[in-house]
């Protein structure tokens, strides 16, 4: 079907938002998609903070992003807003590099007091990028998600089939759009 960019820009190895992310990768690969994860914390922070345009892991982020039909974001909120890593790799990439792209931007975060940080710091940000389709987003607490000592991640009933059900629309929509860009032709 389609391939999928997902991202974490998490700082933490140990992140909610990531596991978070490669649970929703593993529904979009059985819906048929190639999902490619990137976690942003392994691009090295000196390109990152440096601003290294030409660093090979920021030239291979871009390449990344332009291959992608889609692109699934995923950051912690910390402060009201999206994390700063996410922050730093958005500031490198070219200005459009979400041009003709469905986006599905998630949050994790540890008070409902920063539910709307999808909708007033990140949507913005990925419109501008010019995302051609950024479909409704999803916010989830902390204390949702569930990570047990061998690593498996459960979330809890209710957002589960909530993150379930935006996931699918994303898919539905990537799914619509990849067809209609193919008939184009």
């Amino acid at each position: 079907m389609a391939t999928v960019l997902s991202v974490s820009g998490s700082p933490s190895p140990a992140s909610r938002t990531a596991r978070l992310l490669r649970h929703l990768d593993r529904r979009l690969t059985a819906q048929g998609h190639d999902v490619i994860p990137l976690d942003v914390r392994t691009i090295p922070a000196e390109a990152l903070l440096g601003a290294d345009f030409r660093h090979p892991a920021i030239v291979e982020a871009a390449e990344l992003f332009d291959r992608a039909d889609g692109v699934v974001i995923g950051t912690p909120v910390y402060k009201a807003a999206y994390s700063g890593l996410l922050k730093s790799l958005l500031d490198l990439l070219p200005q459009h590099a979400l041009a003709d792209k469905t986006v599905l931007p998630l949050a994790t975060g540890g008070s409902t007091a920063h539910v709307l940080a999808i909708d007033y710091a990140l949507r913005p940000v990925l419109s501008s990028m010019g995302a051609a389709h950024i479909v409704q987003g999803w916010f989830t607490l902390d204390q949702e998600i569930t990570v047990a000592d061998d690593g498996t991640l459960t979330v809890a009933p209710g957002t589960g089939e909530s993150l379930a059900q935006v996931v699918d629309q994303f898919s539905h929509a990537l799914g619509s759009r990849t067809a209609l860009l193919a008939a184009a032709g």
